[in-house]
């Protein structure tokens, strides 16, 4: 079990680097991971939310539901932040109408469950950031829609029912289970702890391998303009986030949450609403299927520097 802690740790110390190269073999040679399957993709997410059940205990829901103030915060930054950044930067690089929709799409989605994954390897608000990212996906049939319009001056149609669905079987199911087999077996999760940093890092891999070899020669063919925008979004998204947080004088943990709440976005609902609400516009699903590769390389090397911030 020893050695097993070691490695795990190894893991989480160097997810940065292990993610970034796993992503250059991805988009170089991609036949070295088609083997994993897009259908693959939401159990892995299951099994890291399964694990983050394990950690979990009554008080740190408690903190969340009884401070509600903080759910809110983050809802309201998530609408607000990510959209302006989306458009401002689509103007300020004269994206075309295509990409220019992608990308406000992708600031118009709530955050993904990869940024609870991302809290949970940062040592941050877990609780925090799953009642965020719930609760933003709950709201976002009705502010998604609403917001694109407001930007594009066109509307987008969204599944409620599959989204909520969603929500409960990748995140609320699996980390329930966790909670519950941690409350009725808590020598056994314990002892498990400080191995689950490792079986988290490579779902994070075999994630971004899937994505990135699956969708390689389109990334390839993008060309810069649309990897700027992206990479300015999304690291914009996690500074307004930590400032916003200072600002409020709130505590490490959950000014980690925050930020990598706004940050982080569900881009593959974007690239599917970007498929599905603009037809014509084929480019418009490339800074969704970008923003889903980045932001989990981002997001690994984020949670590098915010664990060493306690």
């Amino acid at each position: 079990m020893e050695f097993l802690r070691k490695v795990s740790a190894a893991f989480g110390r160097y997810m940065g680097l292990i993610v970034v190269a796993v992503t250059l073999l991805a988009l170089f040679v991609p036949s070295s991971c088609l083997w994993i399957q897009t259908g693959w993709i939401n159990p892995l997410l299951m099994a890291v939310m399964f694990g983050m059940g394990l950690t979990l205990d009554f008080k740190d829901f408690a903190l969340v539901f009884t401070r509600p103030k903080y759910i809110l915060l983050g809802c309201i930054a998530q609408f607000t932040i990510m959209p302006a950044l989306a458009y401002c930067l689509s103007v300020a690089f004269a994206l075309d109408a295509a990409l220019m929709a992608g990308v406000v799409l992708v600031g118009t989605c709530p955050g993904g469950t990869s940024s609870n994954v991302i809290t949970y390897l940062s040592r941050g608000d877990v609780a925090l950031s799953v009642g965020m990212t719930s609760v933003n996906t709950l709201l976002a049939p009705f502010l998604t829609p609403a917001i694109t319009y407001l930007l594009l001056r066109t509307t987008v149609n969204v599944d409620v029912f599959a989204m909520f669905l969603s929500i409960v079987q990748v995140v609320i199911v699996p980390i329930v289970l966790g909670f519950v087999i941690n409350r009725l077996f808590s020598a056994l999760t314990r002892a498990l702890v400080d191995v689950l940093p490792a079986v988290s890092v490579t779902a994070i891999c075999l994630i971004v391998a899937c994505v990135v070899s699956h969708n390689s020669a389109r990334i390839l063919a993008t060309g810069g303009l649309v990897f700027a925008v992206v990479f300015l979004h999304n690291m914009l998204g996690y500074l307004c986030g930590f400032l916003l947080g200072k600002v409020l004088g709130l505590d490490t943990a959950r000014t980690k949450a925050i930020s990598i709440e706004v940050g982080m976005q569900n881009s593959g609902l974007a690239t599917s609403l970007a498929g599905s609400s603009f037809p014509d516009l084929a480019m418009a699903t490339v800074p969704g299927a970008i923003f889903s590769v980045w932001h989990n390389i981002s997001g690994a090397l984020l949670a590098g520097v915010y664990r060493r911030w306690e």
